[in-house]
């Protein structure tokens, strides 16, 4: 006992300087672990605060109050400015309720930042784009959308963006060049929509009197797809050269396929294009021979098209011939007992220009006849159920008290 006294005097200092060591070493265990528990608490209440938020916002959001919502996203990003999906529901709700000049700020901020991460600065980019598309910039819509592309091609969405703004714009040459990156990066096929934006470009072409580039910009169109657009622009082609034959062809195979196009037809044959006086005399004398071989087509298969029927009476009181407008109109009515709406609507506007007003009262009211049969007294508004019987659960959707009424003429 005495040599441990004894050791313990001559070490004092030794002795003094590890206890001292071990208190501190102590308190630091013991502080370092006070301070986890007080740092977790904090970040749980963190965490707490974040999720009562988004509950409310997401509540606003469902009940369609978005500027509450935006209040309560705003209070999520002064609880804890790191979170930046915050900041991302912050800029697209501005963007939804209008407000583009904030959405902009806050994905310009996000991309500003040091310490993000590329695919949040990836995302931003991206945001900031659909701001400005939105908000009408498409001059800097465009350019921040091809800077995204820079940074990753495959962006799907980011490339149909710029198919859209292209084609709205009537930029041509860029709509295909976009679609045609579209067709490789996208599972749909863009044939069909190359082929038009092709025909538009040769259209451009043709109405400005250069026609050896629009039958080259034609010809491509039928190489992806033979679409109608394309077929109504060779067909004004073939009339500009004067080859009567081929054009007819071309109408009739067009006829055939898709008879309800023969009014726009047509009317796209009707438009004015960059021609010489004399050039445009000869064009509408072609025109005529075309549109007396179409009124002449007596095809029966042809003859059963309402919209081939519509064509022929329109053209018909283009050239003030209301009797054989008038004579197409009532045969198409008797075979076909008078099923269309719009083809009786003509019907008895003939008849009035043609003073047969007596003729007129009786398609009228037989018109507004078989509107009484065929119009029910009442419907579900839950599933569209007619019936003329009163129901108060009703038999098709089983719902109760769905009923509504409605007036027959």
């Amino acid at each position: 006992m005495e040599l441990y006294i004894n050791w313990i005097q001559n070490n004092i200092l030794s002795v003094i300087a590890v206890s001292f060591t071990l208190v501190l070493v102590y308190h630091y265990f013991i502080e370092k672990d006070v301070g986890t528990k007080l740092s977790k608490r904090y970040r749980n209440s963190i965490y707490e605060a974040q999720s009562k938020v988004f509950l409310n916002a997401t509540q606003y959001l469902i009940s369609g109050n978005r500027d509450l919502a935006i209040k309560e996203f705003l209070s999520a990003v002064d609880i804890n400015r790191e979170t930046i999906d915050t900041y991302f529901a912050l800029g697209g709700l501005f963007r939804s309720n209008g407000e583009i000049e904030k959405a902009i700020s806050i994905h310009r901020s996000l991309i500003a930042r040091e310490s993000i991460s590329e695919s949040h600065r990836l995302r931003a980019l991206t945001e900031l784009a659909v701001d400005f598309d939105k908000g009408g910039f498409l001059d800097k819509a465009i350019e921040t959308y091809k800077d995204v592309l820079k940074i990753n091609r495959d962006q799907h969405h980011v490339i149909q963006s710029l198919c859209r703004i292209y084609e709205d714009i009537e930029d041509w040459d860029q709509a295909y060049n976009y679609r045609i990156m579209l067709s490789k990066v996208g599972h749909e096929n863009q044939s069909e929509t190359i082929s038009h934006i092709l025909v538009q470009k040769a259209k451009t072409s043709f109405e400005q009197g250069e026609i050896a580039k629009s039958e080259e910009d034609l010809e491509d169109a039928f190489r992806f797809a033979p679409s109608v657009s394309a077929k109504i622009l060779k067909l004004r082609l073939l009339l500009h050269q004067g080859n009567i034959d081929d054009a007819k062809f071309y109408l009739l195979e067009l006829l055939k396929e898709q008879p309800i196009y023969a009014s726009f037809a047509f009317q796209s044959l009707e438009e004015e294009f960059k021609a010489t006086s004399e050039e445009r005399e000869k064009y509408q004398a072609r025109l005529k021979l075309i549109t007396e071989y179409f009124l002449n087509l007596e095809d029966q298969d042809l003859l059963k098209s309402e919209s081939v029927i519509l064509t022929k009476v329109r053209l018909y009181k283009m050239t003030g011939d209301l009797r054989e407008a008038y004579r197409v109109l009532k045969d198409w009515l008797v075979d076909n007992e008078g099923q269309s709406e719009a083809l009786k609507s003509e019907y008895i506007k003939i008849l009035i220009e043609l003073d047969h007003h007596e003729e007129a009262v009786h398609t009228i009211k037989d018109m507004l006849d078989k509107m009484h049969q065929t119009i029910t007294r009442h419907y579900c508004k839950e599933c569209g159920y007619n019936s003329d019987e009163i129901f108060w659960r009703c038999p098709q959707c089983h719902e109760w008290e769905t009923i509504q009424f409605r007036w027959k003429v």
